[in-house]
């Protein structure tokens, strides 16, 4: 009786009182471990205000479970002192939302989700805290083999890889989200039907890559990039030498690589000092592994570009041969917005083109495309547009029963 009206006195003679948190920053991480090993199918993870150290990976492998934070900035797990594991939070569940929390500082990747169904990631934040640097961890957000993927106002910065990667998964959006100082910002790779818009992509190597990479159980198409803002990726490439994106030249806004149906259209894109767009195939990667599997398409086909808003970019390119390019034939300018290898599959050509339902077809007032020739070490550099004024019938929105139907044009 006496300590409590001790603590009523000293209460009310500091004119506030607060219970004690019922976990301190140092005891969280139990607590959260023991909630994600217990957890329930219909039952929510709340992670509180503060920033927790966590010192060994997480791992979540029951179906229809909710994490969820009070923000991005104000429940944060800082993972700079991880003792265990190099991931900091690892999915193997579907059905999963994770939503307003920020995971910073880990090892390696900061949330990778395996072979799910049905995930939304919303208002979460990964960042590497000093700035772009090999050490960093390769991939922020990271779902993989996934069905139904849906990223909204997520943010992602620092990773060495990418920022906010989608790999070998079907029916995607990427929507409303920040990467930033990333080797790639958005990367969407052997993935099929997905929606990227609504996003801005700045101070990356890369700003949105699209990719088929060989030797992976399956290929993407079908990709369509609108309403993004796609400026001033010109970070110096930082990924660990012989990674597939330690290729990207430093400057590239959006990067397309043997990949098929893919439509860019009313972007902002602007000050990517290589290039605004970069079409190429496998063949121009600098890939240390060359060796593909017989079925792997290496070219870029049905690539539609229309009804962007292009301006600078172009004036310092980081590859050798696109110096030399804008040093012969730009000297006193810059190269145009849309640069492709000119590499083509021989086996499609009719009259020596590409049919138009194979073709890079640009409707976009005043851009042409830099043809620079690879094959025949650029003897023939072009800006001939009379095959690439051509069109193809439109991909369909995305729809997710996630959430929402993604939109466009």
């Amino acid at each position: 009786m006496i300590r409590s009206l001790s603590m009523t006195f000293a209460c009310l003679f500091l004119l506030s009182c607060t219970e004690p948190p019922s976990d301190t920053p140092k005891s969280f991480e139990k607590t959260l471990l023991e909630q994600l090993i217990t957890a329930s199918p219909g039952s929510t993870i709340n992670i509180p205000e503060g920033r927790f150290t966590i010192s060994r990976a997480l791992s979540l492998k029951i179906d229809g479970v909710t994490i969820k934070g009070k923000g991005m900035d104000k429940s944060i797990l800082s993972f700079a002192a991880q003792i265990q594991g190099s991931e900091g939070l690892i999915v193997t569940a579907d059905n999963v939302t994770l939503q307003d929390f920020a995971i910073e500082d880990t090892s390696g990747d900061a949330v990778k989700v395996n072979e799910c169904r049905d995930l939304i990631i919303r208002r979460v934040r990964v960042e590497w805290t000093n700035g772009p640097d090999v050490n960093n961890g390769a991939y922020g957000l990271y779902p993989v083999q996934c069905e139904n993927v849906l990223i909204d106002e997520a943010v992602a910065i620092g990773a060495s890889d990418a920022g906010i990667y989608v790999g070998q998964s079907n029916n995607v959006i990427v929507k409303n989200s920040r990467a930033e100082f990333n080797v790639a910002g958005i990367e969407i790779e052997n993935t099929s039907n997905a929606d990227v818009f609504g996003n801005t992509a700045t101070n990356n190597t890369g700003g949105i890559l699209v990719f088929n990479m060989p030797n992976l159980p399956v290929p993407g198409k079908a990709t369509r990039v609108f309403r993004n803002r796609i400026i001033s990726n010109n970070t110096p490439n930082f990924a660990l030498p012989g990674s597939a994106v330690s290729g990207v030249p430093t400057g590239a806004g959006i990067v397309i690589n043997s990949n098929d149906e893919v439509e860019i259209f009313d972007n902002e894109i602007s000050d990517n000092d290589t290039a605004n767009i970069l079409i190429s195939s496998f063949f121009s990667t600098g890939y240390t592994d060359r060796s593909t599997s017989e079925d792997f398409d290496p070219y870029p086909e049905s690539i539609f570009i229309y009804d962007n808003q292009f301006s600078g970019g172009g004036t310092s390119p980081a590859r050798q041969e696109l110096k030399d390019l804008k040093a012969s034939n730009y000297p006193d300018g810059s190269l145009p917005d849309v640069i492709w290898d000119g590499v083509v599959n021989a086996a499609l050509l009719e009259n020596g083109v590409l049919p138009p339902a194979r073709s890079i077809c640009v409707r976009n007032e005043g851009v042409v495309v830099l043809n620079i020739d690879r094959s025949n070490d650029h003897a023939n550099v072009t800006e001939e547009m009379d095959t690439h004024d051509c069109e193809f019938p439109l991909l369909p929105a995305i729809s997710l029963s996630l959430e929402t139907e993604s939109t466009g044009r």
